[in-house]
């Protein structure tokens, strides 16, 4: 993991990077550029960057964990807490939001995202840097086979 990241002219310390999200240009059809942006980079308090790198190349080649269900990448270096969401009465969100990612600035002031993923699935990937944790239930159909082939093969008297 390199020290710095540079877009354009601007240099950014890696520490002051919370997450790499996707950029779609024809959400934002009032911006005129000729550069073909690619991704979000998402500071810790809350500025944003645009970069014309890909958000798979720049989370492999910055060791960022990948969110895949959010589409996001997140900077290990940053202290994330997870809480699962709700919306508040009168809030009504596009998406069915399931968690919320929040993190604190150089100031102190709390950030968050919310994202689609599950809680478990969040605090797994970017807080701990597991992979996408299963569904319980497939562990325990291992196990059950695993029983029954023991129970199977009876052992000697």
């Amino acid at each position: 993991m390199s020290a710095t990241v540079t877009v354009g002219k601007r240099l950014i310390p890696i520490e002051h990077i919370a997450l790499i999200e996707p950029f779609d240009p024809a959400a934002h059809p009032r911006m005129q550029t000729e550069r073909p942006f690619k991704a979000r980079i998402v500071l810790i308090d809350r500025e944003s960057v645009l970069t014309e790198e890909a958000l798979e190349a720049f989370a492999e080649r910055h060791g960022f964990r990948l969110l895949s269900e959010d589409g996001i990448a997140t900077n290990p270096a940053i202290h994330f807490s997870v809480a699962a969401f709700e919306p508040a009465e009168g809030f009504n969100p596009t998406k069915p939001y399931l968690s919320r990612l929040s993190w604190r600035d150089q100031d102190g002031n709390a950030q968050s995202k919310l994202l689609l993923a599950a809680p478990e699935s969040v605090l797994a990937v970017v807080v701990r840097g597991e992979p996408v944790p299963t569904s319980s239930a497939e562990p325990a159909k291992t196990n059950v086979r695993r029983n029954r082939r023991q129970r199977s093969n009876p052992t000697p008297a």
